[in-house]
């Protein structure tokens, strides 16, 4: 499920660097924090050295989703309005999403942590990563606005911790859980839900 987050994240980041017209090695660098940022933040929670640091294979599908994305991003170059607002961006947006706010609740489970820990380290491994990104194109993240988009991963972590309390645990939880993810943030966006602004 990991992998599969990064990526997704690492080919939405890059196409989000390419929408803000970075040159190819800012297009990269958004691409490899996407993918790596919110795992990095959660393994820290958890007190443990970042699988990044300790993985060469997590940095080299980073890589080759930083590759991929930037494929992307040059074959929608000669179309018109933003690469953001294009299905593959999206795709693979809800896809990282997903998998990160699934694979982060099994972290936070297998920590120990209290249901609300485990909630909270779905929640950041889903949107950490997207987050920093956007901090460093400075805009507000996209969590903070009314989009639906930390709702779906803060669910997921409720999820699992449901599924874990009747005897649902290990790959059949977290499966499940970025299913769930996955349509609830692929539905929000089809129907263009948002939350009220204060």
């Amino acid at each position: 499920m990991n992998l599969v987050g990064l990526l997704a994240f690492a080919v939405a980041g890059s196409l989000k660097g390419a929408d803000a017209d970075l040159d190819p090695f800012g297009v990269a660098t958004l691409g490899v924090l996407t993918a790596l940022g919110g795992g990095t933040i959660r393994d820290v929670l958890v007190g443990r050295v970042p699988a990044a640091l300790r993985s060469t294979g997590d940095v080299l599908v980073v890589l080759a989703g930083v590759g991929v994305g930037l494929l992307v991003a040059w074959a929608l170059s000669g179309g018109t309005g933003r690469v953001r607002d294009h299905p593959a961006f999206l795709v693979a947006d809800a896809v990282g999403l997903a998998a990160f706010a699934a694979s982060g609740a099994a972290v936070g489970a297998d920590a120990g942590l209290s249901a609300f820990g485990i909630v909270v380290t779905a929640t950041l491994t889903g949107v950490g990563g997207g987050s920093l990104s956007d901090l460093l194109l400075a805009r507000v993240p996209v969590v903070l606005r009314e989009d639906v988009y930390a709702t779906p991963a803060l669910l997921g972590g409720v999820a699992y911790v449901v599924a874990a309390a009747v005897g649902v645990r290990g790959a059949t939880a977290t499966l499940g859980v970025a299913v769930g993810v996955f349509a609830l943030r692929v539905v929000a966006v089809r129907r263009g839900w948002s939350l009220p602004r204060v």
